[in-house]
């Protein structure tokens, strides 16, 4: 080991008894959360299209909200929504978490955790 510090997909099951994720980056942070689904073999596919889009710049939307709160979106090529962060104050702190989401996703272990 080199000592650095790695990201992780969390699976969990929430209050509802649906399964989520969240990637975490090495720091621990939360840096992007799914959707929620009745199957982890669901949330296993969203963790793969994570994985698999992540990787396209175009499929990341930028947006600031009524709070004036930056967020970002990751989409599907049909356009759906696979992933979202959370509120950012400036737009080039939302572009890092973009990066972050990159760097982290695409081989970060999956671990389950009971939330």
């Amino acid at each position: 080991m080199d000592g650095k510090m790695t990201g992780k997909f969390e699976v969990y099951k929430d209050k509802a008894g649906e399964f989520r994720f969240r990637l975490k980056a090495g720091n621990s942070k939360v840096i992007l959360t799914g959707e929620g689904y009745k199957t982890k073999a669901g949330c296993t596919k969203g963790i793969e299209s994570i994985r698999k889009n992540a990787v396209d710049d175009s499929r990341f939307d930028v947006e600031q909200d009524k709070k004036g709160k930056f967020r970002f979106k990751l989409k599907a090529a049909n356009g759906e929504v696979i992933g979202q962060s959370q509120g950012y104050t400036s737009e080039s702190s939302c572009r890092k978490g973009i990066e972050s989401v990159k760097k982290n996703s695409t081989d970060s272990p999956v671990v389950e955790i009971t939330a």
